[in-house]
């Protein structure tokens, strides 16, 4: 018997924007690094990677890297890197922020037919060393400030090749030479470099001119992108080359409207959102290629004043971001004052946590573009929903599903039957850019993507949602306890056993609370059970998570007790323990 599940009509195409269409069929075939080679070969002058730099006297000055010198300098770096033994199939490292040298390094990677493992390069050295491990990376590409804590874990990776590049490499000359005098050594990016390591510079000018004829196919492995998925277990999830092509093309059909499509001048992104992220690397750096626009690189989002700098003077198009990163924007005083023109901005994307009504209306406002809000996973390299740009955003709505992606809300029981529309389930997921498979995780692969009623693989969100009657979705709660914060999904298991590895901790709980001063947003607390005869302070705790976690997973608030509240066979109940903590500062209920 054939199977049709509830929303077949696809209800939500009728709220397409006009010129949107409900199928993009058939995609093309290439690897995801044919994008650059078309932008380079169409567009071959056109900026494709913005570094820029303040600089005292004359102001702000750029750099920029056309799409012919990208294009070159990634056939040189897969032509090095495969002069170092890295073959088809082998993964390799980024640890850097956003950068000339991050976009380089990806399609580098690529064109040598090896896998991307890009990585947060502000981990603690355990926790980069975890996913290295974890990953097999053979070779790393990493930015001198990261360098130190590259080499201190290296021993216990299996990585032979370390390739090393600094920040003011592709500032503009006047930049580089101020930052080599003042701040090199001081802000630590200056090195000694280990006699077997690598310039990226001197393996630039030495295959300069040079490429590789590697057979890359469209389903060969592209991207390994950690992530907790569904369990809040960090495990790399396995993207093909036709996955990141077919979203990144979606994204560009429901985002780039007639108008913009048609316009002689070619888009401008602020990369500001991290590349090592698929949020930015598909909705930022491939959307870009795939129209040979610019991308402005921000290496740090959270200096405001660098972000209205480069928005002011260079004028984006497109900011794809975080509700944190627009909120800044709006009560920054210099932007009350009028300070800053930020006119340019037509469209944003946001994603990792909900857009509160106020934010979009007031960013709005700001800018005269339109910021709505998307959802997506990392599972899926990067988006299932968002909604139209010039249609109709529905409060709360994670938006409508893009062209040929599927969705269904199942049963919480059962995690087969379809409920109708309206009422609340498990959202499930079909895309052509679906992961592959968990790295080395069969049994979190079946679980995550399963076979459905109608003989195809359906990934499991483990996000609660519900659908209305014109296909919009809503997020209505986390199926496990994940906590967004910053913009980073936080994993309480993982941080609770970081904590338990204190010799002075019995036991720890971790759950996210509301922010006891910014309304709308997250903060964790930890509750800690202190060993007999031990004593530990507040402090002693945050310092201890500061060297294991990073930033935005350190636990701020800290409550000492003497039991938690469990279920009856002992699993500890964090419900229990957010619901007290409301009641004890009177927090309202959401």
């Amino acid at each position: 018997m054939s199977y049709t599940h509830p929303y077949s009509h696809r209800p939500w195409t009728k709220r397409y924007d006009a010129g949107v269409h409900a199928s993009l069929q058939p995609y093309p075939s290439h690897p995801f690094h044919e994008f650059l080679h078309k932008a380079a070969e169409h567009h071959p002058n056109a900026p494709a990677c913005v570094m820029s730099a303040h600089l005292p006297v004359v102001g702000r000055q750029r750099a920029d890297m056309t799409y012919k010198e990208l294009d070159d300098l990634s056939d040189a770096l897969a032509v090095a890197l495969s002069d170092m033994g890295v073959k088809k199939g082998d993964r390799v490292a980024i640890i850097m922020p956003n950068c000339t040298q991050f976009v380089m390094a990806f399609f580098g990677i690529l064109k040598a037919g090896a896998i991307v493992c890009a990585t947060n390069p502000t981990y603690p050295a355990v926790k980069m060393q975890e996913q290295l491990a974890d990953g097999g990376a053979t070779t790393a590409i990493t930015m001198s400030l990261f360098y130190n804590t590259l080499k201190s874990i290296q021993a216990q990776t299996a990585i032979k090749n370390v390739i090393v590049t600094n920040i003011k490499e592709y500032l503009p000359p006047v930049a580089r030479t101020l930052f080599t005098i003042a701040k090199e050594k001081k802000d630590g990016h200056r090195i000694e470099k280990a006699p077997n390591d690598h310039q990226l510079q001197d393996l630039l000018k030495r295959y300069r001119g040079r490429k590789l004829g590697i057979d890359v196919q469209s389903d060969d492995p592209a991207i390994f992108q950690y992530t907790g998925g569904t369990t809040g277990v960090p495990k790399a999830a396995v993207s093909s080359h036709h996955a990141l092509v077919v979203n990144t093309l979606q994204c560009r059909a429901f985002l780039l409207t007639n108008e913009s499509r048609n316009s002689a001048e070619l888009p401008v992104f602020m990369a500001a959102i991290p590349l090592f992220h698929v949020f930015g690397m598909v909705s930022v750096m491939g959307l870009a290629v795939t129209v040979s626009g610019s991308m402005l690189m921000v290496p740090n989002p959270r200096d405001i004043k660098e972000v209205l700098e480069v928005i002011h003077l260079y004028k984006p198009t497109f900011y794809m971001g975080v509700p944190a990163m627009y909120n800044a924007i709006n009560i920054n005083p210099e932007v009350a004052a009028g300070k800053y023109h930020l006119r340019s901005i037509k469209a944003c994307i946001s994603g990792s946590a909900p857009l509160a009504p106020a934010t979009k209306k007031r960013f709005e406002e700001l800018t005269g573009g339109k910021l709505v809000e998307g959802y997506g996973m990392s599972e899926a390299p990067t988006a299932f929903c968002v909604n139209p740009l010039n249609g109709e955003n529905r409060t709360g709505s994670i938006g409508i599903p893009l062209p040929d992606v599927e969705l269904r809300i199942v049963s919480l029981e059962d995690g087969v039957t379809d409920m109708p529309v309206g009422e609340v389930g498990e959202m499930v997921a079909w895309s052509p850019h679906l992961m592959s498979y968990y790295h080395n995780q069969p049994q979190e692969t079946a679980n995550a993507l399963r076979v459905g009623p109608d003989g195809r693989k359906w990934l499991y969100t483990g996000d609660i949602a519900k659908m209305d009657e014109d296909g919009y979705f809503y997020i209505v709660d986390r199926k496990k306890d994940m906590a967004i914060i910053g913009g980073f999904n936080v994993y309480p298991t993982m941080i609770e056993k970081v904590l338990a590895e204190h010799p002075a901790v019995q036991e720890a709980a971790v759950a996210k609370v509301p922010h006891p001063e910014k309304v709308g947003q997250e903060t964790l607390m930890a509750w800690i059970i202190v060993k007999d005869g031990q004593v530990v302070t507040e402090k002693e705790i945050i310092d201890f998570a500061a060297k294991r976690l990073a930033r935005y997973e350190i636990p701020t608030r800290i409550q000492f007790t003497s039991e938690l509240p469990r279920t009856i066979v002992g699993k500890v109940l964090r419900r229990e323990l957010v619901e007290k903590q409301k009641e004890v500062e009177q927090v309202p209920a959401q």
